[in-house]
């Protein structure tokens, strides 16, 4: 059983032996997103970040959708955005965090993957049916896709005569190569399960029935017996690295985060290794002496 859940209106928040299971759950309306399910998953990715409870989050829908895209029933702008204000790229640079550019310009799919960009867990899609839309991009920020046989994916925004968002277009070419993006953007297909997984998009496919049990237990073997200070490190050395300009930066990176992981828990690694038995690790996420990324 859940040790801990914590109540939203669009989301159920469930812990159990370290892994966070996050439900989109709207499963009358397909799990379809709204300017409220995303301002929840970013209070649910920065509170498991920092809760040295949860050690992975799978993320998975209720009911027959993972995530139907927008809410497009919604009255006025169905995308929340506020059509008096004339944004400029000045506005998203200088007035980035104010309150007036995020709740009226930024887009709310972009605001939910930089929060699972910038979580220091792992986190694993288990994409259970339709994922349309944002319902597709979101994956895009977490580290492992699993896809069930049912899942039908599209980046259907030239339907709709928008752009994709959600900083797509950041993350899809470096998932599946810009020729794979392009075609899959432009062409708004919906892919199968199997098309997703051969464009290089979703890591595996499973029955429906299992899908969720494999993704916890993808999450336990990133978790069980390890280091939460060096899968942090790990996580984002991985994600944030491969863009910076030459080798030698990311040595920079490599070296501080060596040299204070092996004061910590690398020292209960290697005696842990000699002595043939699991490792103790007591550091914690939460609160770790080496970590670049944090704008505190």
């Amino acid at each position: 059983m859940p040790y801990e859940t914590l109540s939203y209106e669009t989301l159920s928040y469930e812990v159990a032996d370290r892994v966070l299971v996050l439900t989109l759950n709207r499963p009358d309306q397909l799990n379809a997103f709204t300017v409220d399910m995303a301002n929840e998953l970013v209070d649910a990715f920065g509170r498991a970040s920092e809760d040295d409870a949860v050690g992975a989050v799978v993320v998975t829908g209720a009911g027959r959708a993972f995530c139907a895209g927008m809410d497009l029933s919604v009255p006025g702008n169905v995308f929340g955005l506020n059509e008096r204000l004339s944004p400029t790229l000045d506005d998203l640079t200088d007035r980035f965090d104010d309150p007036e550019i995020v709740a009226g310009v930024r887009d709310t799919g972009g605001r939910v993957t930089l929060a699972i960009f910038d979580c220091k867990k792992p986190v694993i899609g288990a994409i259970n049916g339709a994922a349309v839309g944002v319902g597709a991009t979101m994956t895009l920020a977490m580290d492992i896709r699993l896809a069930s046989e049912k899942a039908r994916i599209g980046f259907v925004f030239g339907r709709i005569g928008i752009v994709p968002e959600a900083c797509s277009s950041w993350f899809l070419p470096r998932l599946v190569g810009t020729q794979q993006a392009m075609e899959w953007v432009l062409s708004a297909d919906i892919l199968t399960a199997e098309q997703a997984r051969a464009g290089g998009l979703v890591r595996s496919v499973h029955a429906p029935e299992t899908l969720l049990a494999d993704a916890i237990a993808l999450a336990h073997k990133f978790t069980d017996h390890r280091s939460p200070v060096a899968v942090a490190l790990a996580r984002q050395m991985m994600l944030r690295n491969p863009a910076l300009p030459h080798p030698a930066d990311a040595h920079r990176i490599d070296s501080l985060a060596m040299f204070y992981t092996s004061l910590g828990d690398g020292k209960e690694g290697v005696a842990a290794f000699r002595e043939k038995r699991d490792p103790k690790f007591t550091g914690k996420a939460s609160a770790m002496p080496f970590y670049p990324w944090d704008e505190g």
